[in-house]
Formats: structure tokens, sequence, C-alpha cells
């Protein structure tokens, strides 16, 4: 359980001492939790967190509250992402076994029984301040665990909120409050850092610098990758529909996710049809002087303007000081780019309305330009493919660093999961070793819990040396 030292040996800083607290008072409320166990109770207890989220006038006050505190993203898109997120979750989980016994072969002697993790610390951005933790309750609750949030200063009014609500539905189906809590406020480092050292399972998602404390903190960790989503567009693909899902998922919620797209690759045979189709969904090209103009504005210092980053098309190209064509019907830039690396940050995440655009004069050169794209950044998240050739969806998860690659479809709906495609729903994507992360997949209720496994004898299955090196000794001789 929680690993909180509360010896008398350790000297202790206020601030450590209230998260400390925090973790106890969850770490009791979760054994109680647990005592009482039933799939019911954690289900119920796992759609009380949904539904304090998900119910329409709170999820229009989180929304509201998250746009005025942290200044990113827009309403009307945060509705819909905390609606259809956890909605989505709900699905995954819905029949799901969490606690007793959850498998019992017969053949193999092994019985599985799902156990919780205990109080499990979660590391949210401001970026998703409502449905990034959300989904990190219900998968807790639904596995039997306590929760402690830790928001990012932007987002500690919405979680606050958050929390509150949610200790509201909680308190409908007979479930301890303590078992959510954030870390008290106001919001810092070092509470953040006690909380990675003393929950028993710690999850990041967000700033980097948060995943790599969390790997060194001495707890279980897992932590996601950086994104930087780049699709390549071919000469069979069907231009008209690859530019209205580019557009749709680069401009939802003006570009908060790590999924909308920061980079396109154009083949040359289909490049200027292709940009007209752009331009019909309110792509527009920028020029060199306006490409120019609105790097220097979006990049100052080695870091992104912070008066860019996830904002209406509007106060965007203000901030940039540029004008477009047609700007009435305008919804994102497209930057044409050639360089790759440190020296042309277009090519890296943006997280706003900026597209990079790079021209390839086969599927071969675009891949070759992808792989270098990802080595710079984003590497193990994902990339994207508009194609009606299948086989070049599997070369890419052949040859290319990425754990998901996504055809076909709206980058930033799809690669979190969506209700046309297998992908688990989460707001967090494992990266795989390319990425420096633990897991390789959604962020998912089975992260959320322990297995035990029960081994019992069965008939030996012990196979002959003869058996077992027969087809090497053929090739190589005994």
């Amino acid at each position: 359980m929680a690993q909180a030292d509360t010896s008398n040996s350790e000297v202790r800083t206020p601030a450590q001492q209230e998260v400390d607290d925090v973790v106890e008072r969850a770490t009791i409320a979760q054994r109680g939790y647990e005592a009482g166990a039933t799939q019911h109770r954690y289900d119920m207890a796992a759609m009380a967190a949904a539904w304090a989220l998900m119910e329409p006038a709170r999820n229009e006050a989180l929304s509201v509250m998250a746009v005025e505190t942290t200044g990113l993203g827009n309403v009307a898109d945060k509705k819909v992402k905390n609606h259809r997120k956890i909605l989505g979750t709900l699905r995954d989980i819905k029949g799901q076994l969490t606690t007793g016994v959850i498998n019992d072969n017969k053949q193999s002697g092994i019985t599985e029984i799902a156990r919780p993790i205990g109080v499990i610390g979660a590391v949210v951005p401001s970026t998703n301040p409502a449905a990034t933790p959300t989904n990190n309750v219900v998968n807790a609750l639904k596995c039997g665990n306590a929760i402690v949030l830790s928001p990012s200063p932007a987002g500690t009014a919405v979680c606050e909120k958050l929390v509150g609500y949610i200790h509201d539905e909680l308190e409908k189906v007979g479930v301890a409050q303590d078992l959510v809590q954030m870390v008290p406020l106001p919001s810092s480092k070092e509470k953040t850092q006690r909380l990675m050292e003393s929950c028993d399972l710690i999850i990041v998602t967000g700033s980097q610098d948060n995943v790599r404390r969390a790997y060194s903190s001495g707890t279980p960790a897992i932590g996601v990758g950086a994104g930087n989503a780049t699709v390549i567009v071919d000469e069979s693909a069907d231009l008209a529909a690859a530019a209205q899902k580019i557009a749709a998922s680069k401009t939802f919620d003006n570009a908060t996710s790590c999924s909308s797209e920061n980079v396109m690759i154009v083949l040359d045979a289909v490049k200027e049809p292709f940009l007209a189709e752009l331009h019909k969904v309110g792509g527009r090209i920028l020029n060199d002087a306006s490409a120019t103009q609105l790097k220097d504005a979006l990049f100052q210092g080695g870091k992104l303007n912070r008066h860019m980053i996830a904002k209406d098309i509007g106060p965007f190209l203000q901030a940039a000081g540029i004008s477009v064509d047609e700007p009435e019907t305008a919804r994102f830039v497209v930057l044409p780019s050639t360089g790759i690396g440190q020296d042309s940050p277009e090519s890296g995440e943006k997280l706003s309305l900026a597209l990079a655009m790079y021209n390839a004069t086969d599927f071969n050169h675009a891949t070759e330009i992808a792989k270098d794209i990802l080595a710079h950044q984003g590497a193990g998240h994902s990339i994207g493919l508009h194609s009606r050739e299948d086989s070049r969806a599997v070369h890419l998860g052949s040859a290319m660093p990425t754990c998901r690659v996504i055809v076909n479809q709206a980058h930033c709906f799809a690669t979190g999961g969506a209700f046309d495609n297998g992908l688990p729903f989460s707001l967090s994507m494992g990266c795989g070793s390319w990425g420096g992360n633990s897991i390789d997949d959604n962020l998912n209720f089975r992260h959320f819990m322990n297995t035990t496994r029960v081994v019992r004898p069965i008939k030996a299955n012990e196979p002959s040396v003869e058996s077992v090196f027969k087809e090497y000794w053929q090739v190589a001789g005994r």
C-alpha cells in the first residue's frame, strides 16, 4: 500500500506533511473500499465519478471554467471531449471483472484474481483539466483504488470543482469521499514530488519533466510520451476526405490534444489538388514571408508563445501579426517546410493552429521524412496515413518508431480511442521504449489493477531435447 514514510526520523516540510495527510486518508478509505469489495460497488463508484463530469450542467460549468482559467481551447469542444471520452471509457469498462476471480483456466491450473493497487497518484495537464483526471478516477475506482490528483497550476480551480462534484456523486452511492482527493492548494513541484514518492503507482500525463521525475521517484510509474502527430497523404488518398478529417482534428479544442496533427507529408503527385481541398475546409497556406513571421512569433527562446498556444484563429493570427486570404473562413494555417530538428522548430509539437507541411517525391521518401521527424520529437506516439493502400499502413507499423498507425481517420479523435475503432478510450497514450515509457498502449483500466495467480500442479509438459533442437540441428549441425 501507500509508501509515505511517517517515521519520526524523517523531517518533513509543511508541504510534504500536507501531502502525507492526504495520502494517509486515501489509504484508510481504500482499505475500507477494498474490504467491502463487490463488482457492483466498484462499478457504481466508477459511474458516479463519470456522471460528475458528464451531467450536462456540470460539464458546461467545468468547460467554461477550463477555458477561462487556463486560456486554452474552446468551450464547445471541451464539452464534446468531456462527454465522449468518459462515455467511451464507460463503454470499455462495462462488464469487465476487476475484483475477485477474473479467470479460471482448468487446463493451465491457474486462477487469476484481480486486486487493487492501492493509492494512485495522477499528475494531470492543463490542456484537459477535466477529462484527463476523470478518466483516471473512473479507472481507479473501477479497480478498487483510491486516487490523489495533482493538477498543473493553471488547472487547479477546475480540478477542485471537479473533485467536489465527484464527492457529491460518491455520497449518493455510499462510497467514501476520501477515495478521490487532490493535492492541497496551492499546488507546487514539492507537493507533486511528494505524491510521486508516497503513492503506490504514479501516472503522469503532460510535462515530460514530470514524466522523468516520476520514473526516478522510486514509485512504480506510468508516464506517457510527447506527441508530434505526423500524417502522410499519398497519391491514392481520398483527398477531400483527408482534408476534412485533418481540418476537423487540427482545429478541435484549438489543438490542445497531443494527437492533433502537427506535420503533414504530402506526395508531390497530389500536392496541388490536396492544397485546394485544404483551402475549402479552412486551411490557409502561408507564403515564405508570413511563414517566417509566424515562426518567429510562435517559437520564442526555445519555448512556445503562451499567447498563441491553443488560441482561436483570430487571436492566433493577431499575435503573429499576419493576415491570410479569406480570413472569415480560415481555421488553421499551413507552414511549408523542409528543415527538421532544433533549427526548424516547426517540425515539432506546436499545440496551436499551425500545421507544418513537407513534400515527398514518393511514399518511400515520405517514410524517411516521417522517420526523421519522429526521431526529433514524438517517437513512439503515433503516425497517420491517408491512403487506399492498406499494405502501406502495415509497412509503417513494421518500419517506423511508433505504437500506433492511424489509417484514414481524424488523428486526434482516433488515437485516444473512438467509437469506430478498436483502441481503448484514453487521454494518455503510452509510447513504448521509443518514447521512454513503460507502456506502449492507451492507458486503460487494466493498468490500474494487480493480478494474483493461484498456480496448481498439472500434468507435466516437458519436451525432449531432440524435439526442441531438431530444426536447429538440421541447419547448424549438432
